[in-house]
């Protein structure tokens, strides 16, 4: 392999970390498909590799690839998102206290408060955009984890990665984010305080719609991280090695997908930010975003592919304008090459804090000018 440390994360991902098989000379790592492995005749495994559930091959690339773009000590790849989410409130022991984001994806903080409250966490929902308000819900010696999302779905909200850390860390507690949204290549929260970040691999770091997969990455391999290898194993949250291998092939365009997300999502943002028949856009990039100096500072190279809509004449008129669309796909996830729009609330369901008048929308690589078109026509007049 050839000498990757200067190289810059859009260099590292389009060569998939420079691998190169030193007997075939493949540029492309293969698909392990076995189930177990042979044992050394001293009854060893000095492969490193035992069976298939804890131990598949075809993981290390992409896994190597994921804590290098995240400045961590390893990576291990997941079923889903939720399983690589859930694993890290499993690691938790019952009656801990965990911190997390009042508007955060609406499976996990279901599943918070239904199984993860019925097991014994203690959970507390916070605006986690407001320091003061981490800062008032965290019990020192009573919090074990600070959850948090930024850029949170789906209004975009921004924590204040650096300085949520320091008040949890300051209390015992740990510091795991869910980065989905910036993509590994916009954000580096390890970088800034956080002891693992989790991905929904399923989305821009796949980016093709076509594998359902979920990621975390570790600041250090500590006492947490193997009980978090140890649920993994024992639960059986592995991916399958066809779709690791695919993973790896969208992790090799990466940041041209996300570069051109970026750029078009800003330009759909400043388009519909002064429309009469929007109420208001929620986009870190547009300087009205609440959130707008704090991603300035953490965020490089654009605010993300993600932004939302509240339409002006309210629920239905939103509902109206998904269903009016013809480029846009209505669908639900994110971070795929094709623009997806959908109704949020409704996916939701009762009790979700998303506004009635709110369209989520997942920028992706087609013309903006298109996207902006058919838009334009749903909004009516």
């Amino acid at each position: 392999m050839s000498e990757t440390k200067s190289w810059t994360p859009a260099t590292l991902t389009a060569q998939g970390l420079g691998w190169v098989d030193e007997e075939s000379k493949e540029v492309i790592p293969p698909i392990h498909l076995t189930t177990t492995y042979i044992r050394d005749p001293d009854n060893q495994y000095r492969t490193g590799r035992s069976y298939g559930r804890p131990h598949n091959a075809t993981h290390e690339v992409p896994e190597a690839l994921l804590a290098r773009l995240e400045g961590g000590a390893g990576a291990m790849l997941f079923s889903s998102g939720m399983a690589a989410a859930t694993a890290v409130f499993l690691a938790l022991q019952p009656g801990d206290h965990a911190v997390v984001p009042r508007i955060m994806y609406w499976g996990l903080r279901n599943w918070l408060m239904g199984f993860a409250t019925a097991w014994g966490l203690k959970i507390e929902l916070v605006d986690t955009s407001d320091l003061d308000a981490i800062r008032g819900a965290i019990r020192p010696g009573k919090t074990k984890l600070l959850w948090l999302e930024s850029p949170a779905n789906p209004t975009w909200a921004i924590t204040d990665i650096a300085g949520a850390a320091a008040l949890a860390h300051a209390a015992g507690a740990f510091v795991a984010i869910d980065a989905t949204v910036s993509a590994a290549v916009l954000t580096q929260p390890i970088a800034l305080g956080a002891d693992l970040v989790m991905h929904s691999a399923t989305k821009y770091l796949n980016g093709h719609t076509d594998v359902v997969a979920g990621a975390l990455v570790t600041a250090r391999k500590d006492g947490f991280w193997e009980r978090v290898t140890g649920i993994r194993k024992d639960i059986g949250a592995i991916l399958g090695p066809f779709e690791a291998w695919l993973l790896l092939r969208g992790m090799r365009t990466l940041h041209i997908r996300v570069e051109r997300a970026c750029r078009s999502a800003q330009v759909i943002a400043e388009r519909f930010a002064s429309d009469p028949r929007v109420a208001t856009v929620l986009y870190p990039g547009l300087s009205s975003h609440p959130g707008h100096a704090i991603a300035a500072r953490q965020m490089r190279g654009g605010f993300g592919g993600m932004l939302s809509m509240r339409v002006a004449r309210g629920e239905m008129a939103a509902i109206g304008a998904a269903a009016r669309v013809q480029l846009w796909k209505r669908a639900t996830s994110l971070g795929g090459v094709e623009s997806l729009i959908e109704h949020r609330a409704s996916i939701e369901g009762a009790g979700t804090p998303v506004p009635a008048d709110l369209l989520r929308l997942s920028v992706g690589i087609e013309d903006p000018q298109d996207l902006i078109a058919d838009l334009d026509q749903a909004l009516g007049n």
